[in-house]
């Protein structure tokens, strides 16, 4: 160890360099440099504004600022709960969840499993790149289509139907219409581009399996039963418990676009409420309250099914 004026040692500086995580440091600073952009984005624009949810528990004003705004602890929860509206717009928040669950979620892992079985190379890069292209398509411009195509004088949908002998249906204006019309119009947007990391997850499953399988005689749904199936199982677990993780977060923009006074009873949920309640009529506090509700419940959600998946198997976020 080398010493300067015979007392002080100089070395340990140069020991500390030498450190296994400031070379793993150096050896990665260009994949860091590259990371750093979206660390930036998530500092700024998800962990800062995350102090602004002390709205909720505050009489926010806007001419007197955050500081100076007074405390009122839990008035608008116990405001949001005594009001008539709060039943509604959680009852129809959970349901559209659970559809988009039961019916966005399992489809393109069907879709995946059918489109691996497709031997024309050609066809099934056709079926992939169709499929992937409603995804692209700007979620206002999905509303307008649904708007024209159901509407009920020169819609095709009611053309259809009329030449057929039936009445004219005013889907757009009808409650019973909208979940169905939701669900939809989001399974065709999303199923093929929702697909793709399934399809990965297959084209990762060793080759000799199959080979070993059909040399047992197994045909091709005991092949998608047993062997493709369970190797793309943990990519299925990790993806339920991330959409778990968003089951209250249903889409403000379709919604928003979709939905009507008169299907407020089907179409409300929490976040076209927190618009119109909190925002549109000014009054931030109540409307901060009702979306830090609405994040702790996706936060209960997501540590449940992380923990029942972790219990269930070997598969978790954590």
């Amino acid at each position: 160890m080398k010493t300067v004026n015979g007392n002080v040692k100089t070395g340990y500086l140069q020991v500390f360099t030498q450190k296994p995580l400031l070379k793993k440091i150096k050896n990665s600073r260009i994949l860091l440099l590259m990371l750093l952009p979206a660390v930036i984005y998530y500092i700024l624009f998800q962990y800062k504004p995350m102090w602004g949810v002390l709205i909720a528990f505050k009489q926010y004003s806007i001419y007197k600022g955050f500081e100076a705004s007074p405390w009122v602890g839990l008035r608008y929860f116990i405001s949001f709960f005594s009001s008539p509206d709060s039943f509604v717009v959680i009852k129809n928040t959970l349901l559209l969840s659970f559809y988009m669950l039961v019916w966005e979620f399992p489809i393109p892992i069907m879709f995946a499993l059918m489109l691996n079985e497709v031997g024309n190379l050609k066809a099934k890069k056709f079926v992939q790149t169709v499929s992937y292209m409603p995804h692209f398509i700007s979620t206002v411009v999905v509303c307008s289509m649904l708007t024209m195509f159901l509407n009920p004088s020169t819609g095709v949908i009611n053309n259809l139907l009329d030449s057929l002998g039936y009445e004219r249906i005013y889907f757009l204006s009808k409650d019973y219409y909208f979940r169905t019309i939701y669900i939809a119009s989001g399974i065709w947007k999303e199923t093929g581009f929702n697909s793709i990391i399934y399809l990965a997850a297959i084209a990762g499953i060793d080759l000799q399996l199959y080979e070993s399988a059909k040399i047992d005689g197994a045909n091709k749904w005991r092949q998608i039963i047993h062997i493709t199936i369970p190797c793309i199982a943990p990519t299925i677990v990790i993806l339920f418990i991330l959409n778990m993780g968003q089951l209250m977060n249903v889409g403000f923009d379709k919604a928003f676009l979709l939905q009507m006074p008169a299907t407020y009873s089907t179409s409300d949920v929490i976040s076209t409420y927190v618009y119109r309640s909190g925002i549109k009529q000014g009054n931030f506090s109540y409307g901060t309250a009702i979306g830090l509700f609405n994040s702790i419940i996706n936060i209960v959600f997501l540590l449940v099914s992380n923990t029942l998946a972790k219990h269930a198997g070997e598969t978790s976020l954590w």
